[in-house]
């Protein structure tokens, strides 16, 4: 398969993260499963960093390496291989990082773009809020009033995943209540995690863990200052759409790295276990698990490789992006679910990193907008269009 932008020298940093990740990441999950912020992890981020690969898709002009996009996102592959990729080398802070990037002005920039990129901060988004639908985020009540020189900001919040460990939140709330067109009546300001009124309430438990530290946090009277705005006023939208949409096919090729993880655990578990009268890997129902996971799996990535070839060329990439999203969260959630049933008991056990995938491979489905909603965005525009409205015509 051609593999656009990827030079001999990108192809060597490749295969050099690939080895990073498989032989010093992946070998120290247990430990970092205990402790994903502790000692072991700085001692990952450093050699990260000493191996020239960190913070690899960043511009060199905010500290990164400066890999082009295209292949940036092949390299996500490899780092989604781990859950703990992305902290270990730095992507984690992307979508942020490209938000502020656009947005941020000279003295946001110094605050926090640049510890940002170097892994000493980490950062949280809140968007989501648990008295509203988040698949319509028109219906946030976070508000914010100009007193002075300062926002003053009122509201409620969940899955502001990281929030009880970043440096600072970007709150999408809304600013301007009375502006004719609801989608320019929401703005995002930085809020320090240490602002007087800002609580974290609680990390929310999902699926029986709070490791991903997916947290509810409460804004009261909370105070900022007005040059903590993040772009335009009224650009709460397009600038989440700016952060989101890259961040998708992030989350995409990162999943790809995950099934295939799992595809390989599946296919080493089949190859070498016993019952009734043969190995697994020569039972009919097997063999159809590997074949109908490799076909997901490779539909998955050129899907997912077209869609950030549409972005990278500056077209139009929103029928790509919901089609892989919804797509790519379904075979994630099948090949994790084909490898448990072929490892038996042992697939629901922590002994092999299937059970964590399979919790992952759940919030896939909602999280960066839920599979119905970017069903709908397609289907609604290939209903209008049904020729010229295709990604493919």
């Amino acid at each position: 398969m051609s593999q656009q932008g990827l030079t001999p020298e990108l192809i060597d940093v490749r295969e050099r993260l690939r080895g990073f990740i498989n032989d010093v990441v992946v070998p120290a999950e247990p430990e970092l499963d205990e402790d994903r912020r502790g000692a072991r992890m700085q001692e990952l981020k450093a050699r990260a960093k000493r191996e020239g690969l960190w913070a690899l898709g960043h511009p060199t002009e905010i500290g990164g390496q400066g890999v082009p996009f295209m292949p940036f996102v092949y390299m996500n592959e490899i780092i989604g291989r781990s859950q703990f990729g992305q902290v270990a080398v730095g992507s984690v802070s992307m979508q942020d990082s490209i938000m502020l990037d656009l947005y941020a002005s000279p003295e946001q920039r110094e605050r926090w773009l640049k510890p940002l990129v170097a892994g000493d901060i980490y950062p949280s988004v809140g968007l989501t809020e648990p008295e509203v639908a988040g698949s319509d985020p028109t219906l946030m009540q976070t508000r914010a009033v100009l007193d002075g020189d300062e926002w003053v900001i009122n509201g409620h919040k969940w899955f502001t995943s990281g929030a009880n460990l970043a440096a600072f939140t970007t709150v999408f709330c809304k600013t301007d209540p009375d502006h004719q067109s609801k989608h320019r009546q929401f703005s995002s300001i930085i809020v320090p995690t240490d602002t007087p009124g800002y609580e974290v309430v609680r990390v929310v438990p999902t699926m029986g863990s709070t490791r991903g530290s997916h947290c509810e946090i409460r804004l009261n009277d909370v105070r900022v200052p007005k040059t903590n705005l993040l772009g335009p006023r009224g650009d709460g939208f397009v600038i989440a759409q700016r952060r989101l949409g890259p961040g998708r096919i992030f989350h995409c090729m990162r999943w790809l790295g995950q099934a295939q993880r799992a595809f390989e655990l599946m296919c080493n578990r089949a190859n070498t276990r016993f019952a009734h009268g043969s190995l697994l890997a020569e039972k009919g129902e097997i063999q159809r698990y590997v074949a109908e996971s490799a076909a997901e799996i490779q539909a998955a990535r050129l899907m997912t490789i077209d869609a950030a070839r549409v972005i990278d060329e500056g077209g139009d990439a929103r029928v790509q992006i919901a089609l892989i999203k919804f797509w790519g969260a379904r075979m994630l959630h099948n090949v994790v679910d084909r490898a448990i049933q072929v490892h038996g008991a042992l697939g629901v056990t922590a002994d092999t990193p299937l059970e964590k995938m399979y919790r992952e491979a759940r919030y896939a489905r909602i999280y960066d907008g839920p599979d119905e909603v970017h069903r709908m965005t397609v289907a609604r525009r290939l209903l209008r269009d049904p020729v010229g409205g295709t990604p493919w015509s």
